[in-house]
Order: C-alpha cells, then sequence, then structure tokens
C-alpha cells in the first residue's frame, strides 16, 4: 500500500470510530401527552386536563424518573395552607418491563386558595430495571392528600406514554422483570440529580470519539514526520 493511501485509511479509520461511538449513545424519547384526570374528591367528582411530562437521567444502576404537571388539577373548597398538601403518583411502565413505579414530591411550599386548581410540584423516583432494552412511562394515578383527606386522580383517556428509554440493566442483563419495575420512590426536592443521563452519556461518548479522532491524527502526523526523514537521509 502506498504512502499516500495509508495516511488515507488512517484517517477514514479515525473518523469512522468516532461515528460508531456516537451511534451507541444511549437515546430517550420525551413527549408531553394531554391526559384527561377523573378526580374523585371529598366533595365530589372533579375532571381536569393536564399536560404530563416525564424525564429521565442516568443515576447509578438506575434512572432518576422526573414527572411534571403543566396545569392544576382537581381544587379545594378551603385554602390550604403551606405545606397541607402532599402529592404522589404512579407511573405505568411498558416495552421491556412491566408493572408500576411511584413518584413522590414535597407538600405545597406555598398556600394554595380555595376552589383553584391545585398545581402539583415535580415528583420523582429511582427506576431500576431488571432487563436491557426500550421502557415506555405512562403517566397513571395521582394521589393528593390535604387536611386529613384523599383524592385520587384516574387517567380516562388512555394516554400515550410521555417517556420511552432504552434502559441498561446492571451487569447488562436480559432476562427477568419484577412487578412495580423495580423501583424506588423519591422525593422531587433537595436531592441535585447526577449529570449521567442520556444526553450527557453522548458528550462523554462522543469525547471518546474525538479522542480516537486525534489518535489517528497523530498517528498520520508521525509517519509524515518518519517518511520525511526517510527522504531526507537518502
Amino acid at each position: 500500500m502506498s504512502y499516500r493511501n495509508r495516511t488515507a485509511a488512517l484517517a477514514s479509520a479515525a473518523a469512522l470510530a468516532g461515528s460508531v461511538v456516537w451511534l451507541a449513545a444511549p437515546v430517550a424519547r420525551a413527549e408531553v401527552v394531554d391526559v384527561n384526570y377523573q378526580c374523585k374528591t371529598p366533595i365530589g367528582d372533579k375532571s381536569a386536563v393536564s399536560p404530563i411530562d416525564i424525564k429521565g437521567v442516568r443515576s447509578g444502576s438506575g434512572y432518576r424518573i422526573t414527572m411534571s404537571w403543566q396545569k392544576g388539577v382537581s381544587s379545594s373548597p378551603v385554602e390550604l395552607g403551606k405545606g397541607a398538601m402532599t402529592p404522589s403518583a404512579t407511573i405505568a411502565l411498558g416495552g421491556a418491563d412491566s408493572g408500576t413505579m411511584t413518584v413522590t414530591g414535597p407538600a405545597n411550599d406555598a398556600a394554595i386558595p380555595a376552589n383553584t386548581p391545585i398545581k402539583i410540584n415535580d415528583l420523582s423516583g429511582t427506576y431500576t430495571p431488571k432487563k436491557s432494552g426500550e421502557v415506555t412511562f405512562t403517566a397513571g394515578v395521582l394521589t393528593i392528600k390535604a387536611l386529613g383527606t384523599t383524592t385520587t386522580c384516574t387517567p380516562t383517556n388512555d394516554p400515550g406514554p410521555s417517556l420511552k428509554l432504552d434502559v441498561t440493566a446492571a451487569g447488562g442483563g436480559t432476562t427477568g422483570s419484577t412487578q412495580g419495575g423495580g423501583s424506588d420512590s423519591g422525593s422531587g426536592g433537595g436531592a441535585e440529580l447526577p449529570r449521567t443521563g442520556p444526553e450527557d452519556s453522548a458528550i462523554a461518548l462522543g469525547t471518546l470519539g474525538g479522542t480516537v479522532l486525534l489518535a489517528g491524527a497523530a498517528g498520520t502526523l508521525w509517519l509524515t514526520r518518519r517518511h520525511r526523514s526517510a527522504r531526507a537521509g537518502r
């Protein structure tokens, strides 16, 4: 193989390695989904539609799942003072896993006026996959506890998943799934989420691809210098 052909082959191999690394990055597909909640309250039935957003980032051997409401649901006939209302919710798992996981969050940090839609703070929990593959996350039942009463809000419009996430089980397992999704509930306040989600993994892997590309360029430069030295010594 000629010198020029060897140089072109090295550069092509380095660029290809970088592309393969980028393609290996985990994929998350999120979509805001309108959920029609029918709520059973102490004073009767109520209904509300709220767009739901679910996000997931890698956290240790699992994934931190955060559920967000863009509109308030239900209401109270009396004012709810600060800290009087505590929400939680379930998320239905599908695809490579099944069952449900629970997400929780802090109590309301400000008073909620009477007859006003209750804005739910972000709820979060940890999902630990038992099986690698694409898992879907769909809004489930919302539970609101306030002033000694419980309100449950159930989706009635069969909403689609708000998140599709390619997950990897600990140890790369490909079999086995437990009811409940192997998840642990967590509070939405306080802890800072580790930056190890799909986007951060893609950045890290892209950096690796860049390193491979630089290594290829360094090899090309070394061959060029060696070739020039050999020609000068003739």
